[in-house]
Order: C-alpha cells, then sequence, then structure tokens
C-alpha cells in the first residue's frame, strides 16, 4: 500500500502557500470514487474511469469533513472479495474462528458411527423383544421397519452433517425459523447423558466387584441378604426331587443389586433420595473422567478411542456366545429366543415395537451421527457408511440374542425352570439375571469381568457421542470464543453434568433414573425427527435437498429414499407418536409406582423440548423485519452462509455467499488449483446446468 497522510496537517501549509493546484495520480477506481463523492468537485471530477484530476485551492479549502489525501494508492479488494489466502499481506485482514477439524483417520467416522449405534440397547433390551413378539417371526417386521425408518433417517442425518460441517443448532442455517429443533435436541441429548453415564457408573461398579476369587452375589448369608434369599445350588437340589415354588424366594444377585448396590430400602420412594451412596458417587466420577479424557481432544482423541471401544466388543461377545452354545440347555434357551410365532405379526403392537428398536438402537435424532458427518470430509462415500452401520447394527443385535439366551438356557436347565421366568431385559438381565447365571460357570469371576468389560465399552461409544454432540453444537455457535478453549468448556460441560447426576447416586437414585429413561427421549425424541423430515422435505425442498446430496457424493438419491423422505418415515414417526400418547402407562420400578406429582415432573421433561420448537420460531420472526407473513418467509429460507463450509466446494448457488468469497466461478479457482476439472467438478456444471434450466422453465 502507499502512503497515507491526514489532509487536515498539510491542508493550509500546501493549497495556501506551496502550490496553486494539487494532482494525484491513481489506478484505482475506489480512491477516486470515495474523494470525488466526499468533495464538491461537479460531474467532471466524479469519473470513476479518470486516472488523474486537479483540485484547486479553494476545493480542498471546501472539503467537509477533509478526506484522506492518498498518494500512490494502489487497488483496493473489497472483503467479500478476497480469499482467506489473499488477506496475510494487506491492511484489511478477517478475522476467521479456529479451524473446527476433522477426523484423523479413514476409519474413524465409520467406528465411531458404529460405537455409537451399537450399544447396551444391543444387549438387553433387542433380545427381550425378540422372544416377548414373536420370536423368529420378530424379524420380519424388524427389518421392513428398519428399511423403512432406519436407513434413511440415518442417510439424511449423515447428508445434513457432511454438506454443511455444522452441529445440531448450527445446521438450522438451513431454515432459521426452526432452529428450536436444534435447541430440543440438545436438551434431550443433555438429559440422556446425564442418567446414560450412571448406568455405566454401576457397570464399573460391578467391574470392579468382579476382581474376586468368589463374586458377592453368588451365596446367601451376607449382611444384605433376608430370609427371602435362596442359593441357585437350593433350588437345583429341590427341583431334583419336586418342583420348587420360586414365587417368594428372592436369588442372591438381586439383593445384592437392589439391597447391596442401590441400598433402595433406605428410600421410601421418589420424593425421598436418602443418603448419598459414595462408592457409587466415585464410580460416577470415575465415568465422567474416563468419557473427559477420550474427548478431550475432540474427534482427533475419541476417534482414536474407538479403535478399542467399538471393536473389542465383538471380540468379548464372539467368546461370550461360543462359552453359551456349549452349556448344557443352551438350545432350549435358543430355541425359545428364535421359535417364531407368526400369529404375532397380526398384531400392530408386533409393528410398534419393532419400530421403537430400530428407532432407538440407530440412534436418531439425538445429533450424534449429524455431529459425526460434521467432521468428514465433503465427498466422504456416507451412502455406503449407511448401510455398513445399520445393517451392522441389526446383525450385532441378532447375535447379542444368541450369546444372551444361549446363557438363560443354561440358566434355566439347572435352576429346573420354564426359560420365560429367568428373562428379563433392561438392568434387571444386566445387572441381576447374567450376573447370576455367571456365577453357575466355572471360573465366574473371569466371565463376569469379560461381560461387564464388553458393557462398558458399549457404553462409553455411545457416551462420547452424547457430549461430543453438546460440545460441539455449542462451539458452532461461538467459534470465536470456545473453539480455541474447547478442551476448557468440555471440563465445564462434564464437571456440571456430574453435579446433576449426583441425585442418581442416592438411595432413591434408581427411582429418579427411571423416571429420566421414561421421558427424557420419549416423544420428544419423536416430535424432533418428524420435524426435520417435514422441514428437509417440505420447507427446504426435497429437490434442493438431493442436489446437494448429488453435489457431495455425485450422485442423486434414488426413489426409495425421496419415497422415505416424503412420506413413509414421518408417516410411521407419527405412527409412534400417536401410539405411544394413546397406550400411556405411568412409570413404575418393580412394584413401586410413582406419585402424580413425579409423572407431570416426567410429562414436562417430554414437553419442555417440544416447546423449544414454537420458541425458537417467535425468537426467528422477531428478528425480521417487514409484516408476519415476511417474517415468516424470511426466517424459513437458508441463511447466505448456509451451504458447504469450504470455498472450493461451493458452487451453483452457494457461490459467492460465504465471507472471504475471492472468485464468482469456483470451478476456475479448481482448475488453477489442481489443472483441471475432476469428477465432482463436473457434477458441479450439472447441478448448475440443472439449477439454470429450472429458472428458464420458470420463467
Amino acid at each position: 500500500m502507499g502512503l497515507c497522510f491526514p489532509f487536515e496537517r498539510i491542508l493550509t501549509c500546501v493549497s495556501r502557500l506551496l502550490l496553486p493546484t494539487v494532482s494525484i495520480s491513481t489506478t484505482n477506481p475506489f480512491c477516486l470514487s470515495s474523494l470525488s463523492s466526499s468533495s464538491r468537485l461537479g460531474p467532471a471530477h466524479s469519473s470513476p474511469n479518470l486516472s488523474s484530476f486537479s483540485l484547486s485551492p479553494s476545493s480542498l479549502a471546501s472539503l467537509s469533513p477533509p478526506p484522506l489525501l492518498l498518494f500512490h494508492c494502489q487497488p483496493i479488494i473489497p472483503d467479500l472479495l478476497m480469499s482467506p489466502s489473499d488477506q496475510g499481506d494487506g491492511d484489511l485482514e478477517m478475522e476467521y474462528p479456529e479451524d473446527r477439524g476433522n477426523w484423523t483417520g479413514k476409519l474413524d467416522f465409520l467406528l465411531s458411527c458404529i460405537g455409537y449405534c451399537v450399544g447396551l440397547g444391543n444387549v438387553w433390551r433387542f433380545p427381550y423383544r425378540v422372544y416377548s413378539n414373536g420370536g423368529g417371526a420378530f424379524l420380519i417386521p424388524y427389518f421392513i421397519m428398519l428399511a423403512i425408518c432406519g436407513i434413511p433417517i440415518f442417510f439424511m442425518e449423515l447428508s445434513l452433517g457432511q454438506f454443511s460441517s455444522l452441529g445440531p443448532l448450527a445446521i438450522w442455517r438451513i431454515s432459521p425459523l426452526f432452529k428450536g429443533v436444534g435447541m430440543g435436541t440438545i436438551l434431550i441429548v443433555s438429559l440422556v447423558a446425564i442418567y446414560y453415564n450412571m448406568i455405566i457408573a454401576y457397570v464399573l461398579f460391578y467391574l470392579f466387584a468382579s476382581l474376586t476369587n468368589n463374586l458377592p452375589w453368588q451365596h446367601c448369608g451376607n449382611w444384605w441378604n433376608t430370609e427371602l434369599c435362596l442359593d441357585h445350588h437350593v433350588i437345583k437340589a429341590a427341583n431334583a426331587a419336586t418342583p420348587f415354588n420360586l414365587t417368594n424366594t428372592v436369588s442372591p444377585s438381586e439383593e445384592y443389586w437392589s439391597r447391596y448396590v442401590l441400598h433402595i430400602q433406605g428410600s421410601s420412594g421418589i420424593g425421598d433420595p436418602g443418603r448419598i451412596r459414595w462408592n457409587l458417587c466415585l464410580c460416577l466420577l470415575l465415568s465422567w473422567v474416563i468419557v473427559y479424557l477420550c474427548i478431550l481432544k475432540g474427534v482427533k482423541s475419541s476417534g482414536k478411542v474407538v479403535y478399542f471401544t467399538a471393536t473389542f466388543p465383538y471380540f468379548i461377545l464372539i467368546m461370550l456366545l461360543i462359552r453359551g452354545v456349549t452349556l448344557e440347555g443352551a438350545w432350549k434357551g435358543i430355541e425359545f429366543y428364535l421359535t417364531p410365532q407368526f400369529d404375532h405379526l397380526l398384531s400392530s403392537k408386533v409393528w410398534i415395537e419393532a419400530a421403537l428398536q430400530i428407532f432407538y438402537s440407530l440412534g436418531v435424532g439425538f445429533g450424534g451421527l449429524l455431529t459425526f458427518a460434521s467432521y468428514n470430509t465433503f465427498h466422504q462415500n456416507i451412502y455406503r457408511d449407511t448401510f455398513i452401520v445399520t445393517l451392522g447394527n441389526a446383525i450385532t443385535s441378532i447375535l447379542a440374542g444368541f450369546a444372551i439366551f444361549s446363557v438363560l438356557g443354561y440358566m434355566s436347565e439347572e435352576l429346573g425352570v420354564p426359560v420365560n421366568q429367568v428373562a428379563k431385559a433392561g438392568p434387571g438381565l444386566a445387572f441381576v439375571v447374567y450376573p447370576q447365571a455367571m456365577t453357575m460357570l466355572p471360573l465366574s469371576p473371569f466371565w463376569s469381568f469379560l461381560f461387564f468389560f464388553m458393557l462398558l465399552t458399549l457404553g462409553l461409544d455411545s457416551q462420547f457421542a452424547f457430549l461430543e454432540t453438546i460440545v460441539t453444537a455449542v462451539t458452532d455457535e461461538f467459534p470465536y470464543y470456545l473453539r480455541p478453549k474447547k478442551a476448557f468448556f468440555s471440563a465445564i460441560i462434564c464437571i456440571a453434568m456430574y453435579l446433576m447426576g449426583l441425585i442418581l447416586t442416592t438411595e432413591g437414585g434408581m427411582y429418579w433414573l427411571v423416571l429420566l429413561d421414561d421421558y427424557s427421549a420419549g416423544f420428544g425424541l419423536m416430535v424432533v425427527v418428524i420435524t426435520t423430515c417435514l422441514v428437509v422435505t417440505r420447507v427446504y425442498g426435497i429437490k434442493r435437498f438431493c442436489r446437494d446430496i448429488h453435489m457431495m457424493l455425485g450422485f442423486k438419491p434414488g426413489l426409495y429414499f425421496k419415497a422415505c423422505w416424503m412420506c413413509l418415515s414421518p408417516a410411521m414417526m407419527l405412527t409412534l407418536l400417536v401410539y405411544n400418547i394413546v397406550k400411556y402407562q405411568p412409570s413404575e420400578y418393580g412394584s413401586y409406582r410413582f406419585p402424580y406429582w413425579a409423572e407431570v415432573l416426567g410429562i414436562l421433561m417430554g414437553l419442555f423440548s417440544c416447546l423449544m420448537i414454537p420458541a425458537g420460531m417467535v425468537v426467528a420472526v422477531l428478528r425480521e423485519e417487514g409484516t408476519l407473513w415476511e417474517r415468516i418467509q424470511q426466517a424459513s429460507r437458508p441463511t447466505m452462509d448456509w451451504g458447504p463450509s469450504l470455498e472450493e466446494n461451493r458452487t451453483g448457488m452457494y457461490v459467492a455467499t460465504l465471507a472471504g468469497s475471492q472468485s464468482p466461478k469456483p470451478l476456475m479457482v479448481h482448475m488453477r488449483k489442481y489443472g483441471g476439472i475432476t469428477s465432482f467438478e463436473n457434477t458441479a456444471i450439472e447441478v448448475d446446468r440443472e439449477i439454470e434450466e429450472e429458472e428458464e422453465s420458470m420463467m
């Protein structure tokens, strides 16, 4: 740049004493236009095409306010036409947020998605749902619902995240009117993360308890046992003579869980939490420390951890399966698990249960998939990854069912009771039934340790996704302030959630955990998913969304995905929502029935995430100008900076809409950089041509 001097200092000296006129030479039209517009020079001096002009002293003295006198002025490029690479040499510098980063390895994203989807529900919910809803016949509606709801919504979330490189909040630049959907998602994920880590704390407790020669829940006679406690050895001996009535007895593992781990007898209900169980409190602290250390550097650290946490459970599952099928009575449990009962297919409940299993098993709507995809490169093949993860998740669930029911078959053989009397779902399976089965095996501490270590790795992967979703969502909203301090911000989030989760470590903490589990991700999550589908297909437009995928992957989604996004998936989700409302049942834990105020609190918990949507609409409308309808229209349109995050990926309608965009023809930039046009640039040319044809047809 040339030298610039304040005009006031030289005005009187130069104009009155030294020079009759002042000549200024320039080749920059911006210099001429700015000076001529601020002075009263007349038409002869205001043309931006002039390379020189003259000012008389009287004209100079009349300038008010005095402008800057520029010597040897060079061409100035406005901010919006400058690329980031051009801004390091000049005075006009733009501040850019710190880079949000990407996955460091090719398998980081795929393994993270597998670890996120394959969680505790695959082990303790899917097998129970199969045998209670028609056995092998349940797999028919399961795979149909996977095709209608699971795969399409999974692919939609990955596409949104990868195309924009934004988290669950910032993604709603696609339509700011619905930003409340993102806020509702963050609220749901936060509540789930609080109680989900408490389950991991229970797993850690049992993991440490397995490091002994004799498992503490193997026999009765401990201080926490009651007179109702009955060892399985006694049951087996009694059943050898005559059938034994188990209705008034309790297993040692059940009393260990309820009376020692939870110490639930110290609480009269949800309104009486009792004292904090310090051993659980420390386990919860340890689980949060593990999670924080694994997400300390974002996806760069968690992406490496999943190489172990996402693969090692399969080794343990295969070991448990091999051990299970070699036990006496194992095939009795497997037969009970898979025997098809096709008459169940006539029941709507079976189809609803299949859809619910798909919905929660894949983790759609929680923002984890969108967050993981936002760290991909722009042309990552998420179409292939979608089928790998969804089908792999289904196969894992079926495999886990074999491992679980083979052991339950052995357990029923040992106790001399039917399989349906020992089969349970949820925490009852993980912390009561399966631990009891472990006591019947040789080397029971070893198998118990393997089982709970598998649960630990399965749970941690999902918890990584929950925390990364929250942190990414907030840091994308405030990139200048929080991205440089992401590790510190993550620590604040973990500490806050640990403190909020302390009530779950009390003697009545299980009641609060059941309440959170029943309501935090219930109908509110379905409303979020339904709204997302409708906004993307109806407000943003299915054609535009498919065009974005075409730009990103090189091909458009087929009729199958369009039909599911437009009709089938929202309709199925709406059916699930109506079914949950019509078939609503109050929460319960065992024989305990929750009071009325607890039910109201749970319903409000679910409603609050839904109310984020209209609240976000009000805020978005108030930020616009014009009539109410004009404000709604403006707020529903994508923002100017919506689209791919990198300039070289912005083509067609996304050209020159980023601050710092240099060229109106990014394809020319590609050619200069890479020496030619790649297949993706050919795709961009096709997209541009398609847009032009649509505009011409509309005119």
